[in-house]
């Protein structure tokens, strides 16, 4: 019987996604073409043998738009003949993406093959959806219809669900602060330098420099400072900017095959895929599908949540992950260990490929046996990964 594993990880330094930001000048394409050779150098992967590369990304459009996942293999100088498939599941991209490389290679369609995806907020906006120059709604009448013409906004969506759960504004922050230090602390002690491939850059005045270090954390803050930041979404609201997760520019692969292929290739693996689901929930809290998600796949798994030494969950907004926490009664502790998407960043499609990334690195360095992963998608979807150390 196959199984999927993940013989190695690796991801860019996220960069602010803004003009200036540290990765700002680079082509979503070349990012993505940046991650795939550092993967092939780092495990010594003859790319020829790649059955496809699967690749996530949000808005397709414009830099992104096209099959960015094809034009990354060929911006990597890989082989003509490896194909590459490009995949939207909002925020979760990437990590559906390594779901169906998984799936594929366990049922035999693929051998070998990578996941992974990119988002270049800095060159593409977030909700960029032009088309013949034209904005249009990204949901037809049937949907608005069917929820009374609601103007689906994921904003307005964390303001409820911190409402539902009772967390108020400070508790809100201090999460934020909480995921500034803890990536602080994990970048200072090293704990990313074994899964990053830095890059070089250029700025304004054509000089070149390594960027090698998450560019969004800021260590120190205070609940006073957060405290005067404006709730943009709900008249006395909750959430800000300084507890949600920041615009950003980055990129991550996996690469992905069996045990036996793994053994053959001389590759000694990280983790093996154990269990994946993805869920739906009402469109409109939207953000609350990493909850039943949890469920769902600890249920197929057969582990308890007690059973997980690492969780990550993304910080599309601080409600959502703590959220999640009140209502799982996971370890706090063990949720985004190493900071999440407030500290780090959240290039959305390529966020799913960069939480496993750290995650898997982080079972490994720490000897946790199982890792649990999961998102919350735009339209109200979540996908969810259990993981385990080999």
């Amino acid at each position: 019987m196959r199984d999927a594993v993940i013989v190695d990880a690796v991801r860019t330094p996220v960069g602010k996604g803004k003009p200036g930001g540290a990765l700002s000048g680079i082509h979503p394409v070349d990012l993505s073409a940046h991650v795939l050779k550092a993967l092939a150098e780092r495990t010594g992967l003859d790319p020829a043998v790649v059955d496809d590369v699967v690749w996530g990304a949000v808005s397709q459009v414009g830099e992104q738009a096209g099959c960015v996942g094809r034009y990354a293999v060929l911006g990597a100088g890989w082989p003509e003949h490896v194909p590459g498939l490009t995949i939207d599941r909002q925020c979760g991209s990437s990590q559906q993406a390594v779901h169906q490389v998984a799936a594929a290679v366990i049922a035999g369609q693929y051998d070998i093959a990578v996941a992974g995806g990119v988002e270049s907020m800095s060159r593409v906006p977030m909700g960029a959806t032009r088309a013949g120059g034209e904005f249009g709604k990204p949901y037809g009448p049937l949907v608005g219809e069917r929820y009374d013409n609601y103007v689906f906004n994921q904003g307005i969506g964390a303001e409820m669900i911190a409402d539902e759960f009772g967390l108020s504004r400070e508790e809100l922050d201090q999460h934020a602060l909480d995921s500034h230090e803890r990536a602080h602390r994990a970048t200072t002690e090293g704990r990313f330098k074994g899964q990053l491939a830095p890059v070089t850059v250029t700025d304004a005045d054509g000089n070149t420099r390594l960027f090698d270090t998450d560019e969004g954390i800021r260590p120190g803050g205070s609940l006073e400072k957060l405290a005067g930041l404006k709730a943009p979404f709900k008249e006395d609201g909750k959430i800000t900017a300084g507890n949600a997760s920041q615009i950003s520019d980055g990129s991550a692969a996996l690469l992905i095959t069996t045990s036996e292929i793994a053994a053959a290739n001389g590759w000694t693996p990280i983790a093996r895929f154990h269990t994946g689901v993805v869920t739906g929930v009402d469109p409109i809290t939207m953000l609350k599908g990493p909850i039943p998600a949890t469920e769902k796949v600890l249920r197929k798994a057969g582990l308890g949540i007690d059973d997980i030494g690492a969780f990550e969950i993304n910080e599309a907004f601080a409600s959502v992950s703590l959220g999640w926490q009140r209502a799982t009664g996971a370890d706090y502790e063990r949720m985004n260990p190493n900071g999440g998407a407030m500290a780090l960043g959240h290039p959305l499609g390529g966020s799913g490929a960069r939480l496993m990334t750290t995650l898997v690195h982080h079972m490994r360095d720490n000897g946790i046996r199982y890792g649990l992963q999961s998102m919350c998608e735009g339209g109200g979807m979540a996908n969810a990964t259990v993981l385990e150390l080999l």
